[in-house]
């Protein structure tokens, strides 16, 4: 049995993979943005180990959950689920003076990951849009650009994709993956989304929990359970180290040695 936590699980996929999780006997934690969505998740999950709560926009709350995560015991695996879509009008400034989007979709992770104890395993979830993010670092805020909400959707993605891969050279100890769920017709994709829904959450619930040899590697990108190219910037050593640079600037926390044995097969 594995720890598991899961970030934005009150609905959609991180719902659906708590739910597959849970069936197979994991004990998994979930989040919820506040606590009338706790109430609904844990409801939503019967057999869940718990509810965390707390609004990603906010660096104060992420830092608050990441010690509520920590208190609670070690995680074998933290999937990175929670997001923000591409349909934002305008650029929404949360409470630290940042775009939205990009707190919630890529600060967020970054400061878990650098607050949370290190797990075994980190799963990061991505997006097929983020083959056409723009890897540029000048202006994560949009404070100079024209506003565009599906670019800083695609390019939150291609970030996401970017830490995956950051964090299995970084902690070579910790199994590390990206994960592209497909446009799905959930509330984020839309009910006129193509993709497949009951496939959409098994591959990062693959990652965080199974023995299978092929789910225990690192620095990987997956769709359906099958390893895929990404946009190749994910990759560039001087774009993670930028990214990661630019999200301890924002957060005043820097990334700690992780462990450097990685957990291999049997």
């Amino acid at each position: 049995m594995s720890r598991i936590l899961i970030t934005g699980s009150s609905d959609g996929l991180g719902l659906q993979a708590a739910r597959l999780l849970i069936a197979a006997g994991h004990d998994v934690v979930l989040h919820a943005r506040n606590a009338a969505r706790a109430a609904d998740t844990a409801a939503a999950a019967p057999g869940a180990g718990g509810v965390l709560v707390a609004d990603l926009s906010s660096i104060e709350q992420t830092t608050a959950l990441a010690a509520d995560a920590n208190a609670s015991g070690p995680f074998d695996a933290v999937i990175h689920n929670a997001a923000v879509g591409y349909r934002e009008p305008r650029r929404i400034e949360t409470v630290d003076g940042l775009a939205h989007v990009f707190a919630v979709n890529v600060l967020a992770p970054y400061l878990l990951t650098a607050l949370v104890t290190p797990p075994r395993r980190l799963v990061y979830l991505s997006s097929g849009m983020a083959t056409g993010g723009d890897p540029a670092l000048d202006d994560l805020q949009w404070t100079r650009r024209r506003w565009d909400g599906s670019q800083a959707y695609t390019d939150s993605k291609l970030f996401d994709a970017v830490l995956a891969f950051a964090m299995a050279r970084r902690w070579p100890g910790v199994l590390s993956n990206a994960v592209e769920p497909g446009w799905v017709p959930t509330k984020m994709g839309g009910p006129g989304a193509p993709d497949d829904l009951v496939q959409a959450p098994v591959t990062q619930a693959w990652l965080a929990a199974s023995a299978d040899p092929e789910a225990r590697v690192s620095g990987r990108y997956f769709y359906h359970l099958r390893r895929k190219a990404t946009h190749p910037a994910a990759r560039d050593e001087t774009v993670q180290e930028g990214l990661l640079a630019a999200c301890a600037e924002l957060t005043g926390v820097k990334l700690g040695s992780g462990p450097t044995v990685a957990e291999r097969p049997a």
